[in-house]
Parts: C-alpha cells; structure tokens; sequence
C-alpha cells in the first residue's frame, strides 16, 4: 500500500510595481518598490499568508525582498535570500533601447550577450532554484519573491509555453502557485495577480 504524499507548493511572486530603470541608477540589487508597490505588497499579504507559508525565500534584489517583507513579518518568518531566485542577467548595461534586445533573445533562446546569460540558461537556472526549494521543504508551503523573466522561465523549463508577450503582459506584482507531488517531476500550477 502506498502512502499519499502531503504536496509541496512554491509560490513565485513577481515584485510588486519598482522604480524604472535609469542609467544613474540605483542598481539592480538596489532598485526599490514605488510608493504604489509598497502599498501593492501590503495588499498582498492576505492572499499570501492564506496558503499559510513556513519558508520565506527571495532574489536578493530589494524590490523582490520589499514585495515579499510584509508577508513574512505577518508570518513571523524572515526572508532568506538566495541568488539563484535573481532576475535573469541579460548581459545589458542600461539602455533606454532594451525591447529589441529582448526581443532577439525571446526569438533565438541560447542567444547570451557577453557576460550574460541566454534564457535558456536562466530556464536552467530557474528550474533547479524551484527544484532545490522542493527538496528543502517537502510537503510544505514556500512563498518565494522574484521577477517576471525569471518566473516565465522557470514555468517554460517545467513544460508552460510562454513567449516575450507573456512577460510583457504580466503584471506587477503577480503570483504563481505551484504544486509538486514529487520534486523529480513537473508541477500543476494555477496564477493570479
């Protein structure tokens, strides 16, 4: 007779709306949530705390930390972070000509500008952070903050067709549910912002 396994659920969260961008900065790791995202990761934390999470994990970047922060205080949980739950490094100094540069790797997925990664890779990457906190805390809940690349790769690595579109159009914050039975296979997942 076998035994039922109690499923482990990683929650991805998309950071809640961040300061844009700008070639003065603040930097990736520093770039912080808006006065609107701060308010956007209060609200969150009902629909988050629900699931009833015992591991907060988090890129290292500020915005995905400040999305996540409340709800782990609510839980009494810190936030631990990791490097391998960043956004993905696309090998850009700042630009304010991105989008084409996206677009051509959306369209050739082993593509990497020096020094950065291809989203192949980041799919890579991804995939064994989710795998990794599957084995940490089996049969648990795990909230996790990160970021919309990251995220889309990580779901296109476990078999979710997503494209360029996908990341365009996802909102900010928005959070993922993902339910394994065994760490060594896909998961069922359901959304919403």
């Amino acid at each position: 007779m076998s035994s039922i396994r109690t499923p482990t659920e990683i929650v991805l969260v998309r950071h809640a709306r961040s300061v844009p961008p700008t070639a003065d900065g603040p930097d990736e790791f520093t770039r912080p949530l808006t006065t609107d995202g701060l308010r956007q990761a209060q609200e969150l934390v009902t629909a988050l705390t629900e699931p009833r999470p015992t591991a907060v994990w988090s890129s290292p970047y500020r915005r995905a930390i400040q999305t996540v922060q409340p709800t782990a205080d609510a839980l009494g949980l810190p936030v631990r972070t990791v490097m391998e739950l960043r956004e993905w490094d696309d090998g850009l100094a700042f630009t304010e000509v991105w989008e084409r540069h996206y677009v051509r790797s959306w369209a050739d997925l082993c593509y990497a500008r020096p020094g950065g990664e291809s989203l192949e890779q980041l799919s890579v990457r991804a995939v064994e952070a989710v795998r990794t906190l599957v084995r940490r805390h089996p049969g648990r809940v795990v909230l996790v903050g990160s970021h919309g690349t990251f995220i889309c790769r990580a779901l296109a690595g476990f078999g979710v067709p997503v494209s360029w579109t996908t990341v365009r159009q996802m909102p900010m914050p928005a959070v993922y549910r993902l339910r394994f039975t065994d760490p060594s296979t896909g998961p069922e997942m359901s959304g919403w912002t």
